[in-house]
C-alpha cells in the first residue's frame, strides 16, 4: 500500500507567514485532490518550542538566511515560526484535514532542527512515522509539500534510507530557494538517491 505525506503545509509557510515559501498556497488544491487517490494519508507539522536554537533570534550575531551551528551540524538560522500552539504552526484551513490518519510533529527538541518527518537533522530521534507506516502494511510513500529544497527533500530521502519506495510528486511542492540552484539541486540529489521525482 502506498501512502501519501503531506509535509509542513502550515500558515507560517504560506503567503503572509513569518518563513513564506515562495507561491506556498499553490500546492493546497494539488494536494487535496490526490488524497481522494490514498487509502492512507499522514501530515507532518513543524511545532518549535519559542527560542529553538534554529532561530536566528536565539543566535545573536547571525542574520536569517545565514548558515550557523546547532546540534554539531550546519543549519541555516530561519526567523522565529511555527511555534507551538500559535495560528501559524497550525495546519492551513483550506487543506482537507478530514482525510488525516495522524498528524506528526517534529522539531520539538531545541537544540537540533529536524527537517524530515521522520528524523531530528542528526537522526538520532525518531518521530515514530516509519514504525507507524510499516505497522500498516505501507511500502511506498507519496512525499507532497513545504518546501522542496528542505523538509520535503529530507523526508523522501529518509523514506528511501528506510526501504520505502518514495516518490515525490513537484505538482504539490514549492521550494524555498535561498540560493539561485537550490530547488534543481534537491531534485537532483532525490533522483541520485533512488527517490522517483514526477509533476
Amino acid at each position: 500500500m502506498n501512502a501519501l505525506i503531506v509535509v509542513d503545509v502550515q500558515n507560517d509557510f504560506l503567503p503572509g507567514g513569518a518563513l513564506a515559501v515562495p507561491k506556498g498556497d499553490q500546492v493546497i488544491g494539488p494536494i487535496n485532490a490526490m488524497m481522494d487517490c490514498f487509502e492512507l494519508i499522514v501530515a507532518t507539522q513543524d511545532w518549535h518550542p519559542a527560542g529553538h536554537g534554529s532561530f536566528a533570534s536565539s543566535n545573536p550575531g547571525i542574520r536569517v538566511g545565514e548558515v550557523g551551528t546547532l546540534g554539531g551540524m550546519p543549519q541555516v538560522m530561519w526567523p522565529d515560526h511555527c511555534i507551538e500552539n500559535t495560528r501559524g504552526a497550525a495546519l492551513a484551513t483550506t487543506l482537507r484535514q478530514h482525510p488525516l490518519a495522524q498528524i506528526f510533529r517534529k522539531g520539538q527538541d531545541p537544540t537540533i532542527d529536524s527537517y524530515s518527518g521522520f528524523f531530528d537533522n542528526d537522526h538520532k530521534r525518531s518521530t515514530g512515522l516509519g514504525e507507524w507506516l510499516r505497522n500498516r502494511g505501507v511500502s511506498g510513500v507519496y512525499v507532497v509539500g513545504l518546501a522542496t529544497d528542505y523538509c520535503v527533500k529530507a523526508t523522501a530521502l529518509d523514506a528511501a534510507r528506510l526501504g520505502f519506495a518514495a516518490t515525490v510528486d513537484l505538482s504539490g511542492c514549492r521550494g524555498v530557494e535561498l540560493r539561485p540552484g537550490d530547488i534543481a539541486a534537491a531534485v537532483a540529489e532525490l533522483r541520485a538517491a533512488g527517490v522517483r521525482v514526477i509533476g
